[in-house]
């Protein structure tokens, strides 16, 4: 049976799940009509938000073991953005059209509203439940500065019409990203080893 803070934990994951879903759908649609490498790497990072917060939702209440490998799994899927972002990268340097600045800087604007709502809506639970709440915590945070970072490609695009502010902003969230897999991994590493103890 669920502690009042796993069940309102798991509640709250579950919000967070449907709005990274649909969202996720939003601002994939959008990269790809203005063919922008932030804006994608951040559609896969939403995507991957909703399957982090679903495998939570799932995972509370199981044995600190079983938490631990769930964990384990979520750091594998946080690298799932980075490889968007080398996808869409290897794109641009194709075709090397800037994306249309407003549009991006719109699209990351939602996205800020969204991910702010989330990770205030995690943050009483970044300390709980291990690497499960750690991952959903540092998901949202990440999130928020890399919306802040795309808002900023999208100005600066408005002002030098280069790839370059959309191709930074985009590296910079796959790099968050690795760095949030490290640290995950690292917490249900922990929690294996206290399983086991």
């Amino acid at each position: 049976m669920l502690s009042q803070t796993d069940a309102r934990l798991r509640g709250a994951v579950a919000i967070v799940a449907l709005a990274n879903f649909a969202y996720f759908f939003v601002e994939f649609v959008v990269a790809r009509a203005i063919g922008s490498v932030s804006l994608l790497a951040d559609s896969a990072d939403f995507f991957e938000d909703a399957a982090v917060n679903f495998l939570i939702f799932a995972a509370l209440g199981w044995s600190l073991r079983k938490r631990a490998k769930v964990g384990m799994l979520l750091s594998l899927v946080l690298l799932l953005p980075a490889l968007a972002f080398l996808w869409t990268l290897w794109q641009k340097f194709a075709a090397p059209v800037p994306p249309e600045p407003i549009a991006l800087t719109v699209t990351g604007l939602g996205a800020l509203v969204i991910n702010l709502f989330c990770a205030f809506l995690l943050a009483r639970f970044r300390t709980h439940a291990g690497s499960l709440a750690r991952a959903a915590f540092l998901s949202a945070r990440n999130d928020v500065i890399a919306n802040i970072g795309i808002i900023a490609a999208g100005l600066v695009t408005v002002a030098t019409a280069s790839i370059w502010p959309d191709i930074l902003v985009g590296l910079g969230i796959a790099w968050m990203n690795l760095d949030a897999a490290k640290e995950v991994w690292t917490a249900a590493h922990n929690e294996r080893r206290e399983a086991k103890a």
